[in-house]
């Protein structure tokens, strides 16, 4: 089971043509399907504290690196041309001090084989998404009850 220190590594346009909200924003503008993606997956970076490392295929000549947000855990990477998103998630995984310790999410089964050998866990989009959604509504809760604990120390003069 995943934990706070989860190495979450998702196959860009795997994961963004399995979604049908990304699919199909994808078919009019690429580049806002792919930050609706990253803002999609920020829950479990933000939330659940996971280091997040999406990966797309083949841009320029070089591997580019962004990271979201500035947080240095949580990037947007482009192969360079001629690499694939599979190539460097499989490097991510085999350089990994804990293999264990990294979630591949993609619907591509030979890859999610791939990273299982090497000793990380895989899931699906759609499982993705459960997750997603698990923790979105977690936080939600935890933000109420700190809001209703705010304001009862607020009519309560300020006292806690």
């Amino acid at each position: 089971m995943p934990t706070p220190a989860t190495h979450l590594l998702v196959d860009g346009s795997n994961v963004l043509q399995a979604w049908p909200d990304t699919r199909a924003l994808a078919r009019r503008d690429r580049e806002a399907a792919k930050a609706l993606l990253l803002r999609t997956v920020a829950v479990l970076h933000d939330f659940s504290g996971w280091r997040v490392t999406v990966v797309f295929d083949g841009r320029g000549d070089e591997l580019n690196i962004e990271a979201i947000g500035g947080a240095a855990d949580f990037a947007c990477l482009h192969t360079p041309a001629g690499a694939t998103a599979d190539d460097i998630i499989e490097q991510l995984v085999g350089r990994a001090a804990e293999p264990s310790r990294c979630l591949v999410a993609t619907a591509d089964r030979a890859e999610r084989a791939t990273v299982e050998a090497a000793g990380a866990a895989s899931c699906d989009p759609e499982e993705l998404a459960s997750r997603i959604s698990a923790a979105s509504a977690q936080q939600a809760r935890t933000v109420a009850r700190k809001n209703d604990g705010a304001e009862r120390a607020w009519r309560q003069g300020g006292k806690a």
